[in-house]
């Protein structure tokens, strides 16, 4: 993913879609796109926590434009150093563990 290529069409990387036996629903999908002032790491990314009985992610990482790489975490948006497709995936799955495990000890 080192050059530009102006043509190139984007490419599915992942897109996974589970909803657990608790009833929460974890969707990822990444794309390899051509690199670009809006994507510049030639990455485009939604990755999502939706906690069952709920509407809104309770973990949301997207780039979109003009936002850029950022992450929602209760309900709080901040800024996210996207560094490489393995560390977003980590991070990810970490506070998916933070949100579900948040959930119990407020039920519990």
């Amino acid at each position: 993913m080192g050059y530009h290529m102006p043509h190139m069409r984007a490419v599915l990387i992942l897109r996974e879609r589970v909803i657990d036996e608790e009833g929460d629903l974890t969707e990822l999908v990444l794309w390899q796109v051509p690199r670009s002032p809006k994507h510049p790491e030639g990455i485009k990314y939604r990755q999502a926590l939706v906690l069952s009985g709920t509407r809104r992610p309770a973990v949301l990482y997207d780039n979109h434009h003009p936002k850029g790489h950022h992450r929602h975490r209760g309900g709080v948006q901040e800024p996210y150093n996207f560094s490489t497709i393995d560390r977003l995936l980590e991070d990810f799955q970490a506070d998916v563990r933070r949100g579900k495990a948040a959930r119990k000890e407020s039920a519990g």
